[in-house]
């Protein structure tokens, strides 16, 4: 039974990652591919359509497209199977690293979508910062990763007595 939950509870978070996803990316395609940028709050977040034949920050951009096919399409499904499976392997008891996990996972394979469905590249669309200093353009799948790091990173801490 507790099997059932803890995929339930993996498959749930996974599937809302790529719906909510995916439908941004969806949304910004129709909406923002077209447009010039759009700034909010004085121009700390921005919105504006491009598309990422890299990974983060664009790199690996410049890799040869058979190069980015093995590195981004089939040693990243590789590692989210592997991923999907260790999160599997994880007491019930630790819900709170299992979300984070399935978090990863779900934002990974979204991504992964879009590489094999728009010819090797992400769709990304969101900026924050203010002034020169900005992060990267990135996409909700990118932002649910690092929610997911940050999960787990803080649990580990957590467990291991670094954080009261």
């Amino acid at each position: 039974m507790a099997t059932t939950k803890k995929s339930v509870l993996i498959l749930a978070i996974i599937l809302i990652c790529i719906v909510f996803d995916q439908s941004s990316k969806f949304l910004a395609k129709e909406y923002l591919q077209s447009a010039n940028t759009i700034a909010f709050l004085h121009d700390t977040f921005r919105l504006h359509y491009t598309e990422n034949t890299g990974a983060l920050l664009s790199f690996g951009e410049s890799l040869s497209e058979n190069a980015r096919f093995w590195i981004f399409i089939v040693f990243v499904f590789l590692m989210l199977i592997a991923l999907i499976i260790y999160a599997h392997t994880i007491s019930l008891h630790f819900r709170i690293k299992i979300t984070g996990l399935s978090l990863i996972a779900g934002g990974g394979i979204s991504n992964l979508i879009d590489r094999i469905y728009n010819n090797g590249a992400v769709i990304d669309f969101m900026n924050l910062g203010i002034g020169s200093v900005r992060t990267g353009i990135f996409n909700v799948a990118d932002f649910l990763i690092l929610l997911g790091i940050a999960t787990v990173l803080i649990f580990h801490s957590h467990k291991s007595g670094n954080i009261n």
